[in-house]
């Protein structure tokens, strides 16, 4: 049999591979036992193996086997727009993404974040954090493409009570449309769900009470963007008297359970509301560097204690670049203005990447990890490639040198979602084709407004 046909054979699996990444670092000589979708057996090789003598290892000599990577904050109906954002000022949500989200037909917010969820399988990351679409049919098109292509999801639902025509009137129906989203995937395997507020000033504070206060009752985390630019910064001062995270302390909306996306404007005094209610934050390196006003101080939340994941944020679902930009954005923003040549030290993005961003994201006790209990969510790495030979610190090298390209398996719940970057029970070549039509229709007929031209088009305008 191959390797493929042996990591999909139904039953309990033991693997041997050459190398194990666990959540204190790299180990040799290691066997891990999946049973049921979990790992229910992490040790030394022959202790593990000794237990199991009904069980024939599969050896995987040269593979390095590392959790499934954790993307803290993305949004998966975007995904048929992603170039049409490059080179666009801040504040892309307003001119392309909430008009491009509300043009979607049903059948077109599926695939949109059917390609998302590929897209990101493909990049090394077996769990994604959807902060809510603007689409009205996006979260059962979501839950249905996570099922589908078996990637694991938080859901939110958005929860925008002011940008109702009537805040009061609409409040009563999103709060019951909030408790049955809760109620609906709560048992779900794959689909977990979340409430949000897309940022501060869309909910009212009664909605961001009400909501966080579902999250912190269902053990569920409530999301929403703060402090991501400075005009929204701005905004909420000149609205409400306060910034962004002093509206949600204000509102009883930061605690535990709340997962921030972006932070990248801290006052001492958010830092520390932060340190004191547990909050957490997504640091999306990319979107700073694509669109935003500044770098999240992502190590001085780490010394402070503050939780956090790495997000993507929709700019591209390439776990590995995505922890190289970590370091990078930490490295040019903080690090030499301080003479601080480590910058993290590699293992800082891996673990934020994987088991500290799932607990970040509330999903601590599910994934993230190899580890027994937690689900059998893990990558394959092809370890005999010419960027890691030799090698000489693995950990420095995940974050530095390696790719997708060396991907040869993405294992979620224990099933084989793709081997080297496609999937073994669905056609993906299909799936492109669906995109290349729906987009072309769908994107026409949305009220877009772009700033910058196509590459193309500024090239020839000589800019």
């Amino acid at each position: 049999m191959t390797l493929q046909d042996l990591l999909r054979t139904p039953g309990d699996r033991l693997l041997r591979p050459g190398r194990v990444l666990l959540p204190t670092g790299v180990a040799d000589d290691h066997a891990v036992l999946v049973s049921g979708g979990r790992f229910t057996r992490v040790g030394h090789a022959p202790a593990v193996c000794a237990e199991r003598p009904d069980l024939v290892p599969i050896d995987l000599p040269g593979h390095l086997l590392m959790p499934g990577l954790v993307d803290a904050h993305t949004h998966l109906t975007q995904a048929l727009g992603k170039a049409l954002a490059f080179g666009e000022p801040s504040e892309i949500f307003r001119r392309i993404w909430v008009p491009m989200e509300g043009a979607l037909r049903p059948e077109a917010a599926h695939v949109s974040a059917r390609l998302a969820a590929l897209e990101a399988l493909r990049g090394g990351f077996t769990t994604v954090v959807d902060a809510g679409t603007r689409s009205q049919h996006g979260l059962d098109a979501i839950a249905q493409a996570a099922r589908e292509t078996g990637i694991r999801c938080v859901l939110a639902l958005a929860c925008n009570d002011l940008a109702s025509a009537d805040p009061d009137a609409a409040f009563a129906p999103l709060a019951a449309q909030a408790e049955r989203h809760l109620a609906q995937y709560a048992a779900d395997p794959l689909v977990h769900p979340s409430l949000a507020v897309s940022i501060p000033e869309v909910g009212s504070d009664r909605m961001l009470a009400h909501v966080a206060r579902l999250c912190a009752e269902a053990g569920r985390i409530f999301q929403t963007h703060a402090n991501e630019h400075l005009v929204a910064v701005e905004r909420s001062l000149v609205a409400r008297g306060l910034r962004p995270i002093e509206l949600l302390h204000a509102a009883g909306a930061l605690h535990a359970q709340t997962l921030l996306a972006h932070a990248t404007l801290l006052t001492p005094h958010e830092l520390r509301l932060l340190q004191a209610t547990g909050a957490a934050v997504a640091y999306n390196p990319v979107a700073s560097a694509w669109k935003g006003n500044a770098v999240c101080d992502a190590l001085t939340l780490q010394a402070q204690g503050v939780p956090f994941g790495l997000g993507t944020d929709g700019t591209r679902y390439d776990a590995f670049r995505l922890m190289d930009a970590a370091e990078t954005a930490q490295r040019l923003a903080f690090g030499l203005q301080r003479g601080d040549n480590s910058a993290g030290a590699g293992w800082t993005w891996l673990d934020h990447a994987t088991h500290q961003g799932a607990v970040a994201c509330g999903l601590g006790g599910i994934t993230g990890a190899v580890a027994e209990g937690l689900a059998a969510d893990f990558l394959l790495l092809d370890l005999q490639v010419p960027e890691l030979a030799p090698s000489w610190d693995l950990g420095w090298e995940l974050v530095r040198l390696a790719d997708r390209s060396q991907i040869d398996a993405v294992v979620v719940g224990g099933a084989l979602r793709l081997w080297k970057g496609w999937p073994l029970d669905w056609d993906a070549q299909a799936l492109l084709a669906q995109v290349r039509q729906l987009a072309r229709e769908d994107i026409a007929r949305a009220p877009i407004q772009r700033v910058h031209p196509t590459s193309d088009a500024h090239r020839r305008a000589g800019r």
